[in-house]
């Protein structure tokens, strides 16, 4: 990692003690170091220094903001491969994931670099003859966020760079799991301009606490967090008090459909790529196959017969394509849950034999019915439960029925039965014919208890900017 700067990320270890945070290779089970934790008394104070620094930041044109942010993307990406080992040895994805994560994170730096010179206001044709219109955008104030384990850089890219495009400043708790990668791409910020108090990270032994500073805070005007349904809930309701604006990126439940029509081999392709990559632990990974009657029998054999060619094991081996979970508790629920969907009637007729360490084989279970638990449940593993529908109406009956709307794919050749499918499915993003669509320049986000807002893109900024209206009288 040396041109990441060893001596920088070697000061952020520290001997272990009462006041730190081991971090292990889920993979091998070492030990990869301690870091420093922070008390609440410490948050506070960088909510503190993050305020006072927003206040000079937000003074900047867009374009001296957008020239820095540039300066971070080029140097994420001169660092690609650096980071790539970086996260793979914490979070333990095989490593091309890893550096294909790194161009993703940079990707939106990249993007409101840009998206910085273009957050206009409006003119407004006056309602009297004296008077001129018109609104102007300026920044929320200090953003507070909360990033998760599975995508520790993109994660925080995604939110970051908004956010310092809009003029905002950032405190940011990374996943307790990862902060490494988390530490590296932030010192980066640093290298490239961007002042220490107006990014930060912060972090502590229970991730609650920091939760719970953030959201109490009355200088924290937004929160921005991406994790499950059950604690989006909770940050709903511990930001009431103070009245926050919220992004809120949260479970999902993506059904993968395959229609009688679809070209099997770009479904089965297009289903390992959204199935198992970073072992299963995204969001937007299909989480339930509806496969058509006619077709369920071809789609079958050449799912089972891909997924036996996928190898499982440690990420820094380059033809690993299932690396580890992230710890012992996610394989001990993926276990019970399979244990479970076969007690209620189905089929492991792929994998489900049991692994050393936190592997966990890729998995098919057939016979599967909409009742079952491993339906309504967010899988978060290499787990992919296969059941049949009959009808178009059926399909969308069963695809609709969570209380989840992120993301859902489906393969068909029939334009007509394309725009039907795309417009009823209950869901913020819809792949049709692909099962990677994540991108920078397309907005990410959900509807129903998937999420608020939307992240990337245009829209992107928008989460982090306050329009206020100008309304000009005595005009003569």
């Amino acid at each position: 990692m040396d041109r990441i700067n060893n001596k920088t990320l070697l000061s952020i270890l520290c001997a272990p003690g009462d006041n730190t945070l081991s971090v292990v290779n889920p993979a091998t089970g070492e030990l990869l170091g301690h870091i420093p934790t922070q008390t609440e008394a410490e948050i506070e104070q960088a909510i503190s220094l993050a305020e006072e620094a927003g206040n000079s930041w937000k003074q900047k044109t867009a374009k001296e903001r957008a020239l820095v942010l540039q300066r971070w993307y080029r140097l994420v990406m001169d660092n690609q491969n650096d980071l790539a080992r970086l996260m793979t040895l914490e979070q333990g994805k095989p490593l091309a994931e890893a550096k294909g994560e790194v161009a993703y994170g940079a990707s939106f730096i990249e993007w409101f670099a840009e998206e910085a010179k273009r957050a206009c206001g409006d003119t407004i044709p006056g309602h009297t003859g004296d008077r001129r219109l018109l609104t102007i955008k300026q920044p929320v104030g200090v953003v507070g966020a909360i990033t998760p384990w599975n995508f520790p850089l993109a994660m925080i890219t995604r939110k970051a760079a908004p956010a310092l495009a809009a003029g905002c400043s950032f405190v940011c708790k990374p996943a307790n799991q990862t902060p490494l990668t988390a530490y590296a791409v932030v010192e980066l910020a640093y290298q490239a301009g961007i002042p220490k108090d107006l990014l930060q990270l912060v972090i502590h032994q229970s991730p609650e606490v920091v939760g719970r500073v953030l959201c109490a805070s009355e200088t924290v005007r937004k929160l921005s967090f991406t994790g499950s349904t059950r604690v989006g809930r909770l940050l709903a309701r511990d930001c009431a008090p103070t009245i926050k604006r919220m992004s809120l990126e949260l479970g999902g439940n993506a059904p993968f459909v395959v229609f009688d029509d679809a070209d099997i081999d770009a479904a089965v392709s297009g289903a390992l790529a959204s199935k198992f990559r970073n072992a299963g632990q995204t969001c937007v990974c299909a989480n339930r196959f509806y496969i058509h009657d006619d077709v369920y029998d071809a789609f079958m054999d050449k799912f089972i017969a891909a997924v036996d060619q996928l190898t499982l094991g440690n990420g820094l081996d380059e033809s690993v394509f299932v690396g580890p979970v992230i710890e012992a508790s996610a394989k001990q629920r993926l276990q019970r849950l399979v244990e479970r969907t076969v007690e209620q009637g189905s089929r492991v007729v792929k994998g489900g034999q049991p692994q050393d360490g936190l592997f966990v084989e890729p998995t098919i279970l057939a016979d599967v019915e909409q009742h079952m638990d491993i339906v309504q449940e967010e899988i978060f593993g290499p787990v992919a439960p296969v059941l049949r529908f009959s009808s178009d109406e059926q399909l969308i009956a069963m695809a609709n029925d969570t209380i989840y709307g992120l993301a859902a794919y489906f393969y068909s050749r029939d334009i007509s039965r394309i725009w039907r499918v795309a417009e009823a499915l209950d869901y913020g993003m819809v792949g049709i014919n692909e099962g990677v669509m994540s991108t920078e320049v397309a907005p990410f986000g959900g509807v129903k208890q998937s999420g608020l807002g939307r992240e990337g893109a245009r829209e992107g900024i928008e989460e982090y900017l306050e329009t206020k209206y100008l309304c000009f009288g005595g005009i003569q």
